[in-house]
């Protein structure tokens, strides 16, 4: 039973009692808060369709989301699609392919999460002729 349902039935109940609204002061308070209740119901009514729409909405909206942040921050299917703060190197004891971020390359040395060596790091730049600039 709906609260409308509920407010309906007493405003059933006080009509049957033949409460002279009029001139009883009772029959006018209790006309008064039964319309007051019909008015609450339909509030409540209005605010529960209304948070119903907009959860629906939101659903929409993190599924959207999703999609977004799946096309920016997912890499490519090869693993190059790094930004400019990761770096990709190779560890030069077991070959592995590591992603290291600036803070380690400004450390200097790396240490290789597959076989536990550490070396450093060459900040150097080399032109294409393997001369440094």
């Amino acid at each position: 039973m709906t609260i409308s349902e509920k407010v309906a039935y007493l405003k059933g109940l006080a009509e049957g009692l033949n409460l002279d609204v009029e001139k009883s002061k009772e029959g006018k308070l209790i006309s008064v808060m039964i319309g007051i209740l019909e008015e609450l119901a339909m509030s409540v009514e209005d605010l529960e369709e209304n948070a119903l729409n907009l959860g629906e909405e939101i659903d929409v909206l993190s599924d959207d989301l999703a999609d977004v942040e799946e096309v920016v921050f997912d890499e490519d299917e090869d693993g190059g699609d790094f930004d400019d703060d990761w770096f990709q190197v190779e560890c030069p004891s077991c070959g592995e392919e590591l992603v290291i971020d600036d803070e380690a390359l400004a450390e200097g040395e790396v240490a290789c999460p597959s076989c536990g060596s550490r070396f450093a790091m060459d900040l150097t730049d080399e032109d294409e002729d393997g001369e440094e600039e």
